[in-house]
């Protein structure tokens, strides 16, 4: 067999498949996501896409730098110039060296057309978060039944009986979420909505002739340490709604910090004029309301 003919064609062979990996990874849903819906495409898991793009990057890896030994003569040939001589930086050469460093550095610098391309694909993600939900921590899916009922403050035995209730064959509060929807075959997400209803109702009780006190029924801000999933795909006013914050005064708080923010701009949107990351704008917001 001729080894040359075998290094080309392997290499045809995997810069296609790497190229099908390349899309799917592109519009694959953020791994909390696909983790927390059992994201499947054509029988594969997104870490089973990754896997494949590694491995048979590897050999394409392989099979480039052994192309490059069985070529090295026309490769010479082609740093060459007129007169013969070898010079690295041909018209060519240049050409493609300057290619590449501009999608390197516009991409860092988030220049059109590369920004437009990593837009488009965090739109698509965004859109997967939409449709499939997000979980309500990272990779809750791998928590154990009796501790994502505490993390969720949900009653275990009710969520066992709830399970129970619609069927499904449930071991005990050790199973994760991900063994319970892959013995019933379900998502996690989905087992999520069947043990919802399990959620601890706290009230306050009274005693005959108290008074209640002037905020009553009335919930206090209080934010997590940190920002649940898709915190910034949010917009600033969802936000508010959802920690029964002030949009007025927020904004009012971000801009005397020299944030600008507005009710339907997205944290993202807000991070990325203000030159700041999400996690800022979710600690100042966390500033901000420690301060009222």
């Amino acid at each position: 067999m001729n080894m040359r003919k075998i290094t080309s064609m392997t290499m045809l062979v995997s810069i296609l498949l790497l190229c099908v990996n390349s899309v799917v990874l592109y519009i694959v849903p953020e791994g909390r996501v696909a983790y927390w819906a059992d994201w499947h495409l054509i029988g594969l898991t997104k870490s089973q896409w990754g896997d494949q793009h590694i491995t048979v990057g590897v050999l394409f890896l392989v099979a480039s730098i052994l192309h490059v030994f069985y070529n090295w003569s026309p490769i010479v040939a082609y740093m060459k110039n007129k007169a013969k001589e070898i010079k690295v930086f041909t018209g060519s050469f240049n050409v493609a060296l300057i290619l590449t460093i501009f999608v390197a550095v516009g991409t860092y610098y988030e220049v059109p057309p590369m920004s437009t391309i990593l837009d488009i694909g965090s739109a698509i993600k965004d859109g997967g978060a939409e449709k499939y939900g997000e979980p309500p921590y990272g990779h809750a899916e791998l928590s154990s039944l009796k501790f994502f009922a505490k993390k969720e403050d949900l009653d275990l035995e009710k969520a066992i009986a709830l399970l129970k209730e619609a069927g499904l064959k449930v071991e005990g509060e050790k199973e994760t979420l991900k063994d319970i929807a892959g013995s019933n075959a379900m998502t996690p997400k989905e087992i999520y909505e069947i043990i919802k209803p399990a959620k601890v109702q706290v009230k306050i009780e009274m005693k005959a002739g108290e008074e209640a006190p002037g905020n009553a029924g009335v919930s206090a801000p209080q934010l997590p340490d940190h920002p649940k999933p898709g915190f910034g795909r949010r917009t600033l006013e969802e936000v508010c709604a959802e920690y029964q914050l002030d949009l007025q005064f927020m904004i009012d708080g971000l801009a005397k910090i020299g944030i600008n923010a507005k009710a339907d701009m997205t944290i993202k949107d807000i991070s990325k004029e203000s030159g700041k990351e999400p996690l800022e704008i979710f600690e100042a917001i966390h500033v901000i309301v420690n301060e009222q």
